[in-house]
């Protein structure tokens, strides 16, 4: 290990940024690829990485209209988790929960995943025995989970209020000691530098302005840059997925919402789990850096704004301060919101589209950081064969014609 003196660190603390090492190319795009990725957030790179790594497929761009981690990314709250009711999206999610847990060694980068667990509370009759069936069936899925009355919740987080003197009182609870966070920039981070050392050509401030096709079969995109040629277009654009599926002649059935989230002032250790709880709609967990990141659902009206509304922040933080009276002074340093593109069955769409070539990844609402490995994994295996991997098949498009949906909305919690 090299050491330095006081000097030392002073003199390395001032080197000016542009002396760092880049943990990526900034290449000039190439007239053709065998592959297109276009949207540069967690689940483009986590695809762009599998496709080198699993499938040899190397000659890979991934455009980027801004930075890479820029959007959704960079704009949730960081919650992994995979205790969701259906066999199918619980495959999907379980899939994505083993990526998780061996991924900072994969990419040897520190994605900081932190298995502390996730609480999703109970408050009446109905709640518990949505608990107790959808605990059953993760198990019966091979996935961990207890079902916890008010005393076990209690053991877990004291400074919650589990009184029966609360407004909505705490019957109960599901909990998943497997689930946790994550640090979200650093996933982006790690996928990027992995892809890019693979050779695949990471395009910044790349945006798509329409596609070329030809007798039903992709051609290529055109960009701000020029146009790019390939047979093979994976769209993973969250919040944006409708805009750019307009520009194929596509009509998908999503809707974009802002997703507001807050973050506090950093306090010492006092909550080492996720809380979530969809009757009292908040959820809540401490960061390693101390400070408390809080959400809840998303705001009413469609939109592509990321400022979020007053009404949402004021019945947030109600709710915070209704499990926590603790938390009653604590000042926000913070808000922000995201775009987040929703279905109607709250399951994301992984699927080809009836132009040949064309595919998309959409559609996760507020679900779709916890899922990046595992989509990025399956939608790679996807685009390499040509063919749905079996775990993404069951969210085709064609479920909205056929009636086969798989409806999460009780799973998805709290909108997350």
């Amino acid at each position: 290990m090299q050491r330095y003196s006081g000097f030392g660190l002073v003199k390395h603390a001032l080197r000016h940024h542009e002396d760092w090492q880049r943990q990526w190319r900034n290449p000039t795009p190439k007239p053709r690829y065998d592959v297109i990725i276009v949207g540069g957030g967690g689940h483009g790179l986590a695809t762009a990485y599998y496709l080198a790594k699993e499938h040899g497929i190397t000659n890979v761009a991934v455009l980027e209209k801004g930075w890479l981690g820029g959007g959704n990314t960079a704009r949730n709250t960081t919650i992994v988790r995979s205790n969701y009711l259906w066999d199918e999206s619980a495959a999907l999610y379980e899939h994505a929960m083993k990526h998780w847990e061996g991924l900072s060694q994969e990419l040897n980068y520190n994605v900081m995943f932190s298995q502390r667990g996730v609480l999703n509370l109970g408050h009446t009759l109905q709640d518990m025995r949505d608990i107790q069936r959808r605990v059953n069936a993760n198990r019966l899925n091979g996935i961990d989970g207890e079902v916890l009355d008010a005393e076990g919740v209690q053991s877990l987080v004291p400074i919650m209020d589990c009184s029966k003197r609360a407004r909505y009182p705490v019957m109960g609870a599901s909990w998943q000691p497997r689930a946790g966070v994550a640090r979200h920039d650093a996933v982006a981070w790690g996928y990027a530098r992995a892809a890019d050392a693979l050779g695949v050509d990471l395009l910044q401030n790349t945006e798509v302005t329409g596609f070329k096709i030809r007798d039903g079969q992709i051609q290529g995109v055109h960009t701000n840059r020029g146009d790019i040629e390939s047979k093979t277009v994976g769209c993973v654009t969250a919040g944006n997925s409708s805009v750019l599926a307009s520009m194929a002649g596509l009509n998908l059935p999503l809707e974009s919402h802002p997703l507001q989230a807050l973050v506090s002032e950093p306090l010492k250790p006092v909550l080492d789990t996720v809380v979530m709880s969809n009757h009292v709609h908040g959820y809540i967990s401490q960061s390693d850096k101390g400070d408390l990141v809080i959400g809840a659902g998303i705001d009413g009206y469609n939109g592509y704004g990321q400022r979020g509304s007053y009404p949402t922040v004021e019945h947030t933080l109600q709710a915070i301060v209704e499990m926590f009276p603790i938390f009653s002074r604590v000042r926000m340093n913070r808000q922000w919101g995201g775009i987040v593109d929703t279905c109607p069955d709250a399951c994301p769409i992984l699927s080809k589209t009836k132009v040949k070539g064309l595919y998309f990844n959409c559609g996760w609402g507020t679900g779709g950081f916890k899922a990046t490995p595992g989509s990025g994994h399956v939608f790679a295996a996807s685009l390499a064969k040509g063919e749905m991997h079996p775990i993404a098949a069951p969210f085709s498009i064609d479920r909205f014609h056929s009636g086969a949906l798989i409806d999460e909305h009780g799973a998805a919690g709290v909108a997350h």
